[in-house]
Parts: C-alpha cells; sequence; structure tokens
C-alpha cells in the first residue's frame, strides 16, 4: 500500500505557473509509475500526464502538451508536475496516481490516488 500525498496548489492568475508535488508515503515512488489527472466542476476526471517508473517515456494530454511538463527525481521520492501558461480552462482538482506501468500515451490504469490539490486559475 502506498500514500500519495500531492501540494503545490492554489490560486494563480491567467498566464502564471505552479509546480505541484505528489510525494509517496509508504513505499517509494521509483516502485511505480506515476500519473497526473484532473477534474473540473461537472466534469469527468481525466487524463493529464504520465511517466514511467525511469522516467524515460512520458506523456501528455494535447491540452496541456507544450504547457505542463511531467518529472520525477526518485530520490526525493516525488513526482511534479509543471504547469505554465495557465488558462481558466485549467481549473480542476488535479490527483496523483500511481500504476506498475506505463509505455506512452493517455493509457493510465492507476492502483492508487491521491486525495487531490485545488487549482483555481482567475482571468
Amino acid at each position: 500500500q502506498v500514500q500519495l500525498v500531492e501540494s503545490g496548489g492554489g490560486l494563480v492568475q491567467a498566464g502564471g505557473s505552479l509546480r505541484l508535488s505528489c510525494a509517496a508515503v509508504g513505499r517509494t515512488v521509483s516502485d511505480y509509475a506515476m500519473g497526473w489527472f484532473r477534474q473540473a466542476p461537472g466534469r469527468e476526471r481525466e487524463f493529464v500526464g504520465a511517466i514511467s517508473r525511469s522516467g524515460r517515456i512520458t506523456g501528455l494530454a494535447v491540452s496541456v502538451k507544450g504547457r505542463f511538463t511531467i518529472s520525477r527525481d526518485n530520490a526525493k521520492n516525488t513526482v511534479y508536475l509543471q504547469m505554465n501558461s495557465l488558462n481558466p480552462e485549467d481549473t480542476a482538482v488535479y490527483y496523483c496516481a500511481a500504476s506498475t506501468a506505463y509505455s506512452g500515451g493517455p493509457n493510465f490504469e492507476a492502483i492508487y490516488w491521491g486525495q487531490g490539490t485545488q487549482v483555481t486559475v482567475s482571468s
């Protein structure tokens, strides 16, 4: 069992940046492929990005490609989502997730989820 704890959310103006962090408690993050999802009010949870256990494979949703970057620091047991050029459509609760593997694209089968962190982008 692993507990995922997100941090770094908050309120930012359009065009601004935030960096989300996801720390693993109970297991080392290097044991898992890691992903980020988001859910806006009234909408389904959607894939944002993911990274393989080694970090060699990453994938991002089309809506965030070129603005968001996903990375991991296994030594710090943490995964990051750097979000630049934020716009109000990025407002959502962002969730960190863990999986046994990730080979690219939007397919990420999460087995563990974090509690989520709110990101609000004002216009």
